[in-house]
């Protein structure tokens, strides 16, 4: 079987003691190609110098969210010209996040150096990106956190890509599927699914339609279940954990059982709905 993974982030610092390793377990598990998506400016030349170094990478570039707040004066232009000398790239992760507007403590961690830009400044630096990877047709890969109904209003009002567009690690509810599909989304199973706080997640997964069906990691971020988890890593000198990419294969397995079809009926469809999006 050939495999997909239509969202990881192989460049984090996370993986880059691991990397050799980790490819060589991405090539016993049949992956044929994955999504590796720079969400800031610094990010999108280590992903091009990955891309060039290993077949399998499909390069994507964007502004995620939580650094529109931190992006630079010239940063469209240098996401323009990335994208117009590499005719392969994607755009992303790009999106929307309300929960690090609201929830996310004032001292905690992630937000070192970060400016959080407010809802509106995030809605203004995703349309500029859409409009982008409108203009050249390329897929976009949106994340979405606590804000699905205000991505739906913009879809809704916006000029998208022929090709269409990623909702990774779909986190909305079931009524939004079809709608979302209706304006050409696709929707990526992420295994973090399977924790048992996630149930309703199959539900919603089961109401995706097939041709619209795709798997992802975002590796090394979100994790497995313990008793599904085929592939480990250490943990980091600051405690947090690290999926590895090539648990990819026990997401496939997990969201055959969801769909109650075979592996191989689930790797054709997505290998053919991966290339109809990314290609």
């Amino acid at each position: 079987m050939n495999l997909y993974d239509a969202h990881n982030h192989f460049h984090f610092p996370a993986l880059l003691p691991h990397r050799a390793q980790v490819a060589a377990d991405l090539r016993a598990i049949g992956l044929r190609r994955a999504v590796v998506n720079g969400t800031c400016e610094e990010e999108w030349p280590v992903v091009a110098a990955l891309a060039a170094e290993h077949a399998w990478i499909l390069p994507s570039y964007g502004v995620h969210p939580w650094d529109a707040g931190n992006r630079s004066a010239g940063w469209l232009d240098t996401l323009r010209a990335r994208l117009v000398a590499e005719p392969a790239s994607q755009v992303g992760e790009i999106g929307l996040d309300r929960w690090i507007i609201d929830d996310l403590r004032p001292d905690d961690p992630r937000l070192a150096g970060l400016r959080v830009a407010p809802l509106s400044e995030q809605a203004d630096v995703f349309a500029t990106q859409l409009a982008l990877a409108t203009e050249l047709n390329r897929a976009a890969s949106i994340h979405c956190v606590r804000a699905i109904g205000a991505l739906h209003d913009l879809l809704r009002t916006a000029k998208l890509p022929a090709r269409g567009f990623l909702l990774h690690s779909y986190s909305g509810p079931i009524e939004l599927v079809q709608p979302f599909a209706d304006l050409g989304a696709y929707f990526s199973y992420n295994g973090e699914f399977l924790q048992p706080k996630h149930d309703a997640k199959s539900e919603v997964f089961r109401a995706v339609p097939i041709e619209r069906l795709l798997v992802e990691t975002d590796a090394p971020a979100t994790e497995l279940p313990a008793p599904h988890r085929r592939f480990t890593l250490p943990d980091t000198s600051a405690g947090e954990h690290v999926n590895h990419p090539a648990n990819l294969a026990a997401t496939y397995a997990a969201l055959a059982q969801i769909r109650s079809i075979t592996v191989e009926a689930l790797a054709a469809q997505v290998a053919e709905n991966f290339q109809r999006l990314f290609y």
